[in-house]
């Protein structure tokens, strides 16, 4: 059995107990909760699992040295003492991240200066040649975390944020973070037993990310690659069983639905929807959330109204006062989750909230409130057997240390001490730039195996990553003589099989001013 090792799961401010409980389902062991970050251990397969499974990690860490560092010469010194051959290989690239809580070291450039130093001094005084310094892809990516005079030096397992999922092919304005999206879902405990509802919902991210959750898609399908790959350990087969195991997706008996007042909102979120190959759970339509009606089914909803901050309407509070009214009025029987930033707008929808959770969207300090609506009164809802608030919810809604006492909703905060980790890419080394499971399918590994636009393929996949032959065909939708294009279902009895989105994503991602790592 192979070795356990530390690693640590990087996250939002307010995701850390969804992280936390992710990785224990996922067989993690001595998970402990911190700021922004879930520590746990686990064995190569663990953290090759940790970069494709989880829905709420921005990236994962593999640290190699704890150590004391009171000055510069210190840092140097430390960083200077690991046997960096072990880590890199003649001729390969690299480059540092560095976040930093520190009087000491009060840059976090200055940071990474010191141990590329370390790095390069002691490459140059072993073999005699120094890296040359660019900006491009790195081969090996390294983070050293500084809290005070303790320093963490890590390799980073994921490379680009682990949020950046691959099927995003347009974007609205503002879009929201999928990571954050996935940990709303989560938050609310929905796995898919009900119908989903966003009645506001952009460019689709939520209705996605709920999708994949409740099909337990793992969300490292659509990736195009993962840093771990360019280890000089990496184990290709290993890491082909897990990306083509498909054993444990589910099926998601009932729908989503989406809705936006914009056009060319509904237009992306197609788009998005059907890059993700997931047209056959997810529909999207025109329509004003002031019409909206009751559904015929039990349903949940999640929605992002705009705040008044990068995202406005004429009359915000007249928004939410029509938010609380069409909830009152068409969703008795059913909850609702909304996340906004302004308490003043959160009064306009003139419902009682049975739990409140606090969570950055970037760097905005936002609240994930729940509503329970009801048909009729409160006291004969209650009389009835209903249920307003669980347990759990008002021992949550106790934990007054939750919040802060008084709330300036208009603070911002620092980006480098906030959301995610204040990453300062700065330098790359590089050497000088030169111009399974399922049915038997297997990757082939790097160029041969992705396509055009970072898509995973092999002989069975397309130039767009999608899997076909002579039986599939579409953008990505996996068809046979049972199989409609673009992910269209088959069905045996009732029950519905979607299509399976295995293949990396589009190459395309939009910059998140929310969500950038």
């Amino acid at each position: 059995m192979e070795q356990e090792f530390e690693l640590i799961a990087k996250t939002f401010m307010g995701l850390e107990p969804v992280l936390a409980q992710e990785l224990t389902q996922l067989g993690a062991n001595k998970v402990h909760i911190g700021r922004r970050m879930v520590s746990f251990t686990g064995d190569k397969e663990m953290m090759y699992r940790a970069n494709f499974q989880l829905h709420t990690a921005i990236r994962i860490l593999k640290p190699i040295a704890h150590f004391k560092a009171s000055s510069a010469e210190d840092m140097y010194e430390e960083v200077k003492k690991i046997d960096w051959s072990k880590y890199i290989e003649k001729g390969k690239t690299f480059s540092v991240d560095s976040v930093v809580y520190s009087e000491e070291f009060r840059n976090s450039r200055f940071v990474t200066y010191k141990v590329k130093d370390a790095i390069v001094d002691q490459f140059r005084e072993n073999t005699g040649t120094r890296p040359n310094i660019s900006v491009s892809n790195p081969d090996i990516r390294l983070n050293i975390h500084v809290a005070e005079d303790a320093a963490t030096l890590s390799l980073d397992s994921s490379g680009e944020s682990l949020h950046r999922r691959g099927y995003r092919q347009e974007s609205v304005e503002a879009p929201l973070n999928e990571v954050l999206a996935a940990g709303m879902v989560l938050m609310t405990g929905w796995k898919g037993e009900t119908d989903f509802i966003d009645p506001m919902c952009g460019s689709g991210t939520i209705l996605i990310e709920a999708a994949l959750i409740a099909r337990n898609i793992s969300p490292g399908v659509f990736r195009k690659e993962f840093a771990f790959e360019k280890w000089p350990d990496f184990n290709q087969d290993l890491f082909d069983e897990i990306y083509n195991d498909d054993s444990q997706e589910r099926i998601f008996e009932h729908h989503i639905y989406g809705y936006d007042i914009d056009m060319k909102a509904v237009n992306t979120a197609r788009l998005n929807v059907k890059a993700a190959g997931l047209t056959n759970e997810i529909s999207i339509d025109h329509q004003d959330f002031k019409n909206f009606k009751k559904p015929a089914e039990q349903s949940i909803m999640i929605m992002n109204p705009p705040y008044g901050e990068r995202i406005s309407t004429p009359n915000l509070l007249g928004t939410y006062k029509m938010i609380g009214e069409r909830l009152k009025h068409e969703f008795g029987g059913n909850e609702a989750w909304i996340l906004s930033y302004r308490e003043e707008c959160f009064d306009q929808i003139g419902l009682k909230p049975s739990i409140k959770f606090p969570v950055y969207n970037g760097s905005l300090e936002c609240e994930f409130r729940k509503y329970s609506l009801f048909d009729g009164r409160m006291k004969e809802f209650r009389a009835e057997g209903g249920i307003v608030k669980t347990d759990r919810e008002k021992q949550e809604m106790a934990q007054k240390h939750r919040f802060r006492s008084v709330r300036e909703f208009k603070t911002r905060l620092d980006e480098e001490s906030n959301n995610e980790e204040g990453d300062i890419r700065s330098f790359t080394f590089h050497k000088h730039e030169i111009g399974d499971f399922a049915g038997g399918r297997k990757r082939i590994d790097h160029d041969d195996r992705r396509g055009g636009f970072g898509g995973r393929r092999d002989d069975k996949r397309g130039s767009y990553g999608d899997r076909h032959d002579d039986k599939r065909s579409g953008f990505g939708g996996r068809r046979d003589d049972k199989r409609g294009s673009y992910g269209g279902a088959k069905k045996f009895g009732d029950k519905k099989f979607g299509d399976k989105a295995k293949r990396g994503g589009f190459e395309k991602t939009e910059t998140h001013v929310d969500s950038e790592d």
